[in-house]
């Protein structure tokens, strides 16, 4: 399986000549070449995660692809036939099997409603929480699109999250919103905490990718 990193938070996953795109949101830029579309996640309903924009184009390569999400993401992307999946969910979805994991975004701050959020697993090696720290529990992720930057993150906590999974190995994503410099310091961080469970760090930039 081919993963390329997108910017920000979408995520591209190619096997057999089928794709998968996960989270197309509006820090992404237009997304091209995209073959074999057999399905979009989207992990939760925050802007930066899905557009209308990037739906349509995606639709109009397959119009009838299924777009998977959580019951907030079916009450707030409108005009669109969302399948509702929850955490403890798996879908085949040839030639990707996915689980669901998690459930609730992470706190921006008591004022700000929670929302539902589901992180992803593809095919038991690649794994992406979304808006969140959850952890897939008995997994063996052998690639971890870890968050980096966001108005919920805090950097200690984000390396929590990499030591609980204790992926093979593991990249930063939704990483938009930080500096230059930031995003370096953040990749410092996360080279750590995957180094502590015997993983390598990938500094992968947007349009990169890495094989399984």
């Amino acid at each position: 399986m081919r993963v390329t990193k997108h910017e920000h938070a979408c995520l591209r996953l190619e096997r057999d000549g089928k794709t998968l795109i996960i989270d197309p949101g509006s820090f992404t830029l237009p997304l091209t070449d995209v073959r074999g579309l057999v399905g979009i996640v989207l992990t939760h309903e925050h802007p930066d995660h899905w557009t209308p924009d990037h739906l349509e184009r995606l639709r109009a390569l397959e119009p009838h692809v299924p777009i998977y999400g959580p019951a907030g993401v079916a009450a707030a992307v409108t005009g669109y036939d969302i399948t509702v999946v929850s955490p403890g969910d798996t879908v085949a979805l040839d030639p990707f099997t996915l689980s669901f994991h998690g459930g609730r975004h992470s706190v921006i701050h008591e004022s700000i409603p929670a929302i539902d959020n589901v992180g992803v697993l593809v095919d038991d090696e690649f794994y992406y929480p979304g808006d969140s720290y959850a952890v897939p529990k008995g997994a063996d992720v052998r690639l971890l699109a870890a968050p980096v930057g966001a108005p919920w993150l805090k950097i200690g906590e984000a390396m929590d999250f990499v030591l609980a999974v204790k992926p093979h190995r593991a990249f930063a994503t939704h990483d938009m919103t930080l500096s230059r410099i930031g995003l370096q310091m953040g990749r410092a961080r996360l080279t750590w905490a995957t180094e502590q469970g015997g993983g390598e760090f990938l500094e992968l930039e947007p349009g990169q990718a890495f094989d399984l």
